[in-house]
């Protein structure tokens, strides 16, 4: 791994003085100076705060059309995604239609399997769903670009509401959008909706909200007895959070709010559940554990097993279901980090031939027949990380394709350098899409050479040298005062993630002590401000010099009881 940059976030002083002096933490306001919020009122989480539904182009229709099957006792199936985003949309579709007033037996839902039905609503999906004689499909974190199975529904009689948040199809130059009954998308070209960063959850999450206020006005309601969509709070922002979407303003209050009602112990029993299969604890619930410890148990079903076991995990009213089915998906999440540790060793071997003389190419594409396409995506973002380049990891289909996951590095959109591949290579890519940071394709096996000179030429022309030198923006030095436990939860009890990043300070210390610990981990004793603190890298077995710069994140350790403060170590020069 290279060496990265390390960079200090600019702290405009008039904006952290004026944060102060709103009542935010001195510290706190510094760090959200430095992320750009302007005055303590954008800090207010208050649900009242959201952007309104009627602003989210589709959703007064898409409530029209839900209201009317829900009032006509109609079937709707909802189709669904195999990630954690998709499962937790699906979830949040099924109970909030019940809670408007779908009747018994009319919900059903269907995701597709990732190695056989490949993603979105597809023909061969609508056919599969049409056993279950559904009068209107309704697509969540999917279907933007469905052209074909969207038609197909369509010709079959049935209607079809698509809420999606990715990027749509784009044919011979032009953007595509499917026949649908009702598109509800932030990122379709006709809507002017501020936040293009909900996820899919959010999306379905909007589409209720308006479905709501369409069935108050129809006098289903009023506004003191109408179902408390707040309750599927915790279930959006864990996927929001899962699906590493950028966290705006929008999003924080989304994923604040549910943050806020898990700590209350106000979840739905799967959300519980998983809780206890990570060893957290709901009351001291963060966003890093819906990214790294439930987004993870319930991706890893859909990509080695069945995504029904996360949906029904996240639907189920029964507490001993849902921790049955919680601990199932964290032994399939074991098992996937099993599954990774190996191809993440052969993708390391491939490097070697790949990078001669050390120097990685201006974008890397790896395949080996052994890879398992359940978890391509995450071997491309470890990739991506440890060399910052551009990243395609491929495994071969049980249809006979390759299938691709990518991910990379800012500076490069890699669904728009998927679309400039496509069009100077006509027929290459079999499918493509996907947003700036993280893209998927398919195609042939044989052409794999060819994508792979294909997108290093797009990389070489848009990546300049200084883009392909990775850099950790931080936050500067810690003041002394502020290296405490109280700090810690202080910082814990904020929402960061992508977009609005977790505190990274960096300082320069004396390394007094180092150890390897597990055989890849870097124990520290260093010297900091004239004390002796502890410090941890994980993953990391070389030693370090004797004076050096730390990029570091503060965490409390705790053991049999005791709670110690503990540097969690990002990078180092």
């Amino acid at each position: 791994m290279s060496t990265p940059t390390l960079l200090v976030r600019d702290v405009p002083p008039r904006t952290a003085f004026a944060l102060e002096q709103g009542g935010v933490h001195p510290l706190l306001a510094r760090l959200f100076a430095a992320r750009g919020i302007a005055s303590a009122a954008e800090l207010d989480d208050g649900l009242t705060h959201l952007l309104p539904p009627a602003h989210l182009h589709g959703t007064e229709a898409a409530a029209r059309l839900l209201a009317d099957a829900i009032g006509q006792g109609r079937r709707i199936c909802v189709i669904a995604d195999y990630d954690c985003d998709g499962a937790t949309a699906c979830a949040v579709a099924l109970r909030g239609l019940a809670m408007l007033g779908a009747a018994p037996g009319t919900l059903a839902y269907l995701v597709p399997d990732r190695q056989i039905h490949g993603y979105g609503l597809t023909p061969t999906l609508v056919d599969l769903a049409r056993v279950q004689a559904p009068d209107l499909l309704v697509t969540v974190d999917n279907g933007i670009a469905s052209l074909e199975g969207v038609a197909h529904a369509r010709a079959l009689g049935m209607q079809v509401l698509v809420t999606d948040h990715h990027l749509p199809a784009v044919v011979d130059g032009q953007v595509r959008l499917p026949e649908a009954d009702v598109i509800v998308n932030p990122n379709q070209p006709a809507c002017a909706f501020p936040s293009k960063c909900l996820a899919g959850v959010g999306v379905m999450f909007y589409t209720l909200l308006a479905l709501r206020a369409e069935l108050r006005a129809r006098g289903r309601f009023d506004a003191a007895g109408q179902p408390r969509l707040d309750a599927l709070l915790d279930l959006v922002a864990l996927g929001t959070v899962a699906d590493v979407v950028k966290l705006d303003a929008n999003n924080r209050r989304l994923v604040a709010q549910g943050l806020r009602r898990i700590r209350a112990g106000r979840m739905q029993p799967g959300v519980a559940a998983l809780f206890a299969a990570a060893s957290r604890q709901p009351a001291r619930a963060s966003a890093f554990d819906f990214g790294f410890a439930l987004g993870p148990r319930i991706n890893a079903a859909g990509r080695l097993a069945d995504m029904t076991l996360g949906i029904e995990c996240l639907t189920t009213d029964d507490p001993a279901r849902a921790t049955e089915l919680a601990q199932m998906l964290d032994a399939i999440n074991r098992e996937r980090r099993e599954v990774e540790s190996g191809m993440r060793l052969q993708a390391e071997a491939l490097l070697d031939t790949l990078m001669p003389e050390g120097e990685p190419p201006a974008a890397l594409v790896l395949f080996d027949p052994e890879f398992h396409e359940g978890v391509v995506g995450i071997v491309a973002g470890r990739m991506k990380d440890r060399l910052h380049r551009p990243t395609f990891v491929f495994a071969l289909g049980q249809d006979g394709w390759l299938k691709g996951s990518g991910r990379s590095i800012p500076g490069f959109h890699l669904r728009d350098a998927l679309d400039l591949v496509s069009k100077r290579h006509p027929g290459l890519l079999r499918k493509f899409g996907g947003h700036a940071m993280a893209a998927g394709c398919t195609l042939a096996e044989e052409d794999v050479d060819t994508f792979d000179a294909a997108l290093q030429a797009v990389a070489r022309e848009w990546l300049a040298p200084a883009a392909l030198r990775r850099q950790i923006a931080t936050d500067g030095p810690l003041p002394l005062e502020y290296f405490t436990v109280d700090t810690v939860q202080r910082l814990d009890a904020e929402v960061w993630g992508q977009g609005f990043e977790a505190p990274v300070f960096c300082d320069e210390v004396e390394v007094v002590q180092q150890r390897l610990v597990g055989e890849k981990h870097l124990k520290l004793r260093v010297k900091h401000q004239g004390q002796l603190r502890d410090a941890i890298w994980f993953g990391h077995a070389e030693p370090l010099p004797a004076r050096v710069r730390l990029a570091y994140r503060l965490s409390v350790d705790e053991f049999q009881g005791q709670q110690r403060l503990q540097m969690v170590v990002e990078a180092a020069t």
